[in-house]
């Protein structure tokens, strides 16, 4: 047992002698028949490798076809701010060696072997867009087959510049590049092909690249441009990279908070603005937004502006002017009780407009302002009693009175008062339904928005 061990140990030994010793010819054949009878001493080993600088082609005007393709096993970060994309990648290169044959009839059936990079010729291949400084381990071997065939892995943390568009955050999609070319070889000396289809890598790596992290990956496609440096052209293969961000952690922390916030502002409108209460709640509502919106900043991105910090700002400003026109409402209410203004004619004409619908049906008018505990709106047109501020005489009060003239005419200022004291009360209604329909319209925007670019 210890002696079959043995003689495969200097089977291996003699045989990685033989694979890197160029000959004279074209190639180099391997001759195990005199396995077992002859030993190899290790120092041999130092001269066997003096040539692994050279590109081992046979005639230095034929080029090295490189076949590559990669695994992309995990999407580690996306920095928008640096614009940095990280992921881990297995880099897969290819190419022949022509001076190393065998016959594995004739080396116990031996068809690859194993043999340290640091013997071999490597294709200078490097990524175009990598920012970082490689640190692939060192000591890595590579599979060498017995017609020549050389297979090289080697796994990479690659640190590479993206152009990213955070618009649609957090429903966006980016799209970065890999580019893998040659820093020395030319297209005279080096061509660069694919080991694998590019659908074969994009299925591999949707399959093995992990599910937990914040973003998927969508696809690779790849496309083979010729890059030229002054006066050389050099070969080169772009892979486009396509990744989605997954929305459901800032849906639920960003957008569902914000829409609770913004729909119970909506609500508020049902209170009564003459009761007080409606500005203070109001108030306590912005200052919790803002309070949330200092809290989620860091999970806005640093660098642009998306999309949602546009409907932040939409929200906020929606929920400062619905706090402006609570105030304006209450103190308009109050100055119409006490002293009320006159109105302008092109609001009155406005008012007239709007609630012209109305005055065929004035019930459903009353029942509205009832519903809300206001007066009841009485508009030029309407025939119907006027509802005076203070209690009017009568008839008979005014003969005993005797003063029939200045009655009547404070019957008409009292008349005029509670028409202008209506027609401001209509208008404060007016204004609250048009911010309380902007309200819903906004709100429902939004929650379409999200889903169509949840689903797109």
């Amino acid at each position: 047992m210890e002696g079959s061990w043995f003689h495969k140990e200097r089977f291996l030994l003699f045989l990685a002698l033989g694979l890197l010793i160029q000959g004279r010819g074209s190639t180099f054949i391997i001759n195990c028949s005199g396995f077992g009878q002859h030993g190899a001493y290790p120092t041999v080993l130092d001269s066997v490798f003096e040539r692994k600088a050279f590109r081992p082609v046979t005639n230095f005007s034929i080029p090295t076809l490189v076949n590559i393709s990669f695994t992309m096993s995990a999407i580690l970060d996306v920095d928008e701010h640096l614009q940095l994309l990280s992921s881990f990648l297995w880099l897969e290169m290819v190419w022949d060696n022509p001076f190393i044959r065998w016959n594995p009839e004739e080396c116990e059936g031996i068809t690859k072997i194993n043999v340290a990079t640091k013997n071999l010729w490597l294709p200078d291949i490097f990524i175009v867009e990598f920012m970082n400084v490689d640190k692939t381990p060192k000591g890595l071997t590579a599979y060498v087959s017995n017609e020549g065939r050389i297979r090289y892995k080697k796994p990479m943390k690659v640190t590479s510049i993206c152009n990213l568009d955070i618009f649609y955050f957090p429903f966006d999609q980016q799209n970065c590049t890999l580019t893998f070319s040659s820093f020395l070889y030319t297209v005279e000396n080096m061509l660069l092909g694919m080991e694998k289809e590019v659908w074969e890598i994009a299925d591999t790596s949707r399959d093995i690249v992990q599910t937990h992290g914040e973003w998927e990956l969508l696809g690779i496609n790849k496309a083979t441009p010729k890059m030229s440096v002054g006066t050389s052209l050099y070969d080169q293969i772009m892979f486009y990279v396509a990744i989605r961000r997954r929305p459901r952690l800032y849906i639920i922390n960003l957008l569902v908070p914000s829409g609770f916030l913004v729909a119970i502002d909506a609500l508020s409108f049902y209170l009564p603005a003459e009761s007080g209460n409606r500005a203070p709640f109001k108030i306590t509502l912005l200052l919790g937004y803002n309070v949330f919106l200092l809290m989620m900043n860091e999970l806005l991105p640093t660098n642009g502006t998306p999309l949602i910090s546009v409907y932040f700002a939409l929200c906020l400003s929606l929920m400062v002017v619905s706090l402006l026109e609570t105030i304006f409402i209450t103190y308009l209410l109050h100055l119409a009780t006490s002293q009320p203004p006159p109105m302008p004619q092109w609001l009155h004409s406005l008012i007239l407009y709007c609630t012209s619908p109305t005055k065929c049906c004035p019930t459903a008018l009353q029942k509205r302002n009832k519903a809300m505990g206001l007066p009841p709106a009485h508009l030029p047109g309407v025939k119907e009693p006027v509802e005076l501020v203070g209690k009017m005489p009568g008839p008979r009060e005014t003969e005993l009175n005797g003063c029939p003239g200045s009655t009547k005419a404070q019957q008409e200022d009292e008349t005029q008062k509670q028409h202008l004291v209506d027609l401001w009360v209509q208008f404060s209604h007016m204004m609250d339904t048009l911010l309380f329909r902007l309200y819903l319209l906004f709100m429902t925007t939004s929650v379409v928005t999200v889903i169509i670019l949840w689903n797109t």
